[in-house]
């Protein structure tokens, strides 16, 4: 059976969110969870489900919190008894195949490189994120948020990773691979996307050359590479559109008589709509790189969102995605080297 640390104490309404996604997910996926944090608190949300039966899940006790006001550092240096931490150290020492968390990002990011280690080739780890697409199968967008800085050769680091991804979780037969710009041309750019593109050209990669934001939805490249600050603006800019989609096409349905009718008749189209854009049903993002499973979710993630990253790190433990990452990365080992005289 697969096992899946939660960091009970790490998102915005936690531990209740945390506790009850996890619940179904050790039901309904047949993976055992291991709920991490303050046991008197996880105690008391446990006992407020009482109702779904027994279910493979335990807790380790963490006597500390991250929270979002602390910095990486403080977090990584003082608080070594934090519910992150610990759920590190349990996939660390083979007692959990993965970790999920909802907490802070840049504290997450930094406890499980400290705790894990990188993958031999890999200088940064990086957050890929999918988004949907008028074809039916996500495009991966990777970096979106863990690197704000980054460097050409880093990019092509991210690139390998995420079509390694989009291989073995989205079953994309030949990843088509793109480099975020403001224009198709290959003149266009900044000097990090162009250096980029010219290290990615020689490289094993189905590489087809700078896309644009609108190819995050139109299905055209599956990977799309860029910095983790550009990446972490596109996603919050996609999140809150759907949110303004949603809210008018739902104000326009119910405007009118005429138009309620219309909104119950479509109410099952409208349902179908809202699955296909909410982040709860992705659950949360990897952070490639690490030697370890980790999958970050958003703060406020409700309990949908949680047992669906529990499902996603259960996916990506099965997979051994991070072995068939340390393979390729090592084969690509010499055109990269190559590309620091670029």
């Amino acid at each position: 059976m697969v096992r899946i640390a939660v960091d009970a104490m790490g998102g915005d309404h936690a531990p209740g969110p945390e506790v009850l996604g996890a619940l179904r997910a050790a039901r309904s996926l047949g993976i055992e969870v291991i709920l991490v944090g303050r046991q008197e608190r996880i105690n008391a949300e446990l006992a407020k489900h009482s109702d779904l039966g027994d279910a493979p899940v335990r807790i380790v006790h963490a006597s500390e919190v991250v929270t979002m006001e602390d910095s990486a550092a403080k977090a990584l240096r003082n608080k070594r008894d934090s519910s992150i931490r610990v759920a590190a150290r349990l996939v660390r020492d083979g007692q959990a195949d993965g970790v999920v968390s909802a907490g802070n990002t840049g504290a997450v990011m930094a406890i499980a490189k400290t705790v894990f280690g990188m993958i031999p080739g890999v200088e940064r780890p990086a957050l890929a994120s999918p988004f949907p697409t008028v074809k039916g199968k996500p495009a991966l967008m990777i970096d979106v948020g863990a690197n704000v800085d980054s460097t050409p050769k880093m990019l092509a680091q991210f690139a390998i990773m995420g079509e390694i991804y989009s291989r073995l979780i989205f079953r994309t037969e030949r990843p088509r691979v793109g480099v975020l710009s403001i224009g198709e041309e290959e003149h266009k750019g900044n000097e990090l996307t162009k250096t980029a593109a010219q290290i990615l050209r020689n490289l094993p990669l189905n590489f087809i050359g700078n896309v644009e934001g609108r190819d995050l939805y139109t299905g055209n490249a599956d990977v799309i590479v860029c910095d983790g600050f550009i990446g972490n603006v596109a996603l919050k800019v996609s999140e809150g559109l759907v949110d303004v989609i949603k809210h008018l096409l739902k104000e326009s349905l119910s405007a009118t008589i005429t138009r309620q009718i219309g909104y119950v008749l479509s109410r099952s189209a409208f349902q179908d709509f809202r699955k296909r854009v909410d982040y709860s049903e992705y659950g949360g993002v990897p952070l490639l790189g690490l030697k370890g499973v980790c999958i970050i979710c958003h703060g406020r993630s409700n309990e949908n969102a949680i047992k669906n990253a529990v499902r996603v790190a259960a996916e990506f433990a099965s997979g051994d995605v991070n072995d068939k990452i340390a393979i390729e990365m090592a084969a690509a080992v010499g055109p990269l080297a190559a590309s620091q005289a670029v």
